[in-house]
């Protein structure tokens, strides 16, 4: 393929909340190259390398491995085994990931033959690498319940040196707090305002009620609050801003 053979090009840019490490694996292993592009799809992450995707439905594609420098930049051949709308190889996809700020910026330029199917590439590679940004941080925020769990017990838990424990191993040192009776910043703020809470509000606990919801590192949990004698005094919901690398960095708590 030659310049002057492909001069159609698609370019988009997302930034999607991971390590660059851990976002350039899903185009490295094939187990995480199948959870963005279909069941089957493989990769061989090696110049000359196969790329083999295989849509849902059945529907055929990928091309060859031409550069690859991991973890900042791939460059393959694409087309599809049927012919429609290219065949195989007949055009080239260059992915650059760049670190910022902990999170990556993923960069895509892609050179096809014909302006029609550059256009009808448009919205696919939009919802492509949507759905990329999403299997990447599910994978980041695999342990979120648990994160989660861990910061409503801090709550309840009298020694100090045990609940700034709990909260560093799940929280950022800059950690933000807001709900109607908080707005406090990073963890020295916190402890005391625990302790506070448990002076005024003895033996009252906060624990998650049902699933914990997330998408690219937003999570969406309902609570309920428990008083020393089992009955429930309140509920909301909290809305937590996860990391890039998987910790909480702010939390924001709903009432009612």
């Amino acid at each position: 393929m030659t310049d002057s053979a492909l001069p159609y090009t698609l370019d988009r840019s997302i930034l999607i909340h991971a390590p660059q490490a851990v976002v350039f694996s899903f185009l490295t292993e094939s187990e995480r190259w199948a959870k963005w592009w279909g069941a089957g799809s493989t990769i061989d992450p090696k110049v000359g390398g196969t790329v083999y995707i295989c849509h849902p439905g059945g529907v055929e594609a990928g091309g060859k491995i031409l550069d690859i420098e991991p973890p900042s930049r791939v460059v393959f051949s694409y087309g599809f085994k049927s012919g429609k709308p290219l065949p195989l190889e007949a055009s080239r996809v260059t992915m650059w990931f760049d670190d910022e700020g902990g999170s990556t910026r993923v960069r895509l330029h892609h050179e096809l033959p014909d302006e029609a199917v550059r256009d009808e590439h448009v919205q696919g590679w939009r919802y492509q690498l949507s759905l990329f940004a999403n299997v990447v941080t599910s994978l980041v925020h695999a342990g979120v319940a648990e994160k989660v769990d861990t910061w409503f017990e801090a709550w309840a838990e009298p020694d100090a040196i045990k609940r700034e424990a709990m909260l560093t191993s799940v929280a950022l040192p800059t950690v933000q707090f807001r709900d109607q009776f908080s707005c406090v910043d990073g963890i020295g703020e916190l402890m005391p305002h625990l302790g506070a809470a448990q002076k005024f509000m003895p033996g009252l606990k906060l624990s998650r009620d049902g699933n914990v919801r997330q998408c690219q590192g937003t999570v969406l949990v309902n609570w309920k609050a428990t008083g020393a004698d089992g009955q429930v005094r309140g509920a909301g919901t909290n809305v937590f801003l996860m990391s890039p690398d998987g910790r909480i960095a702010s939390a924001t708590g709903l009432w009612g």
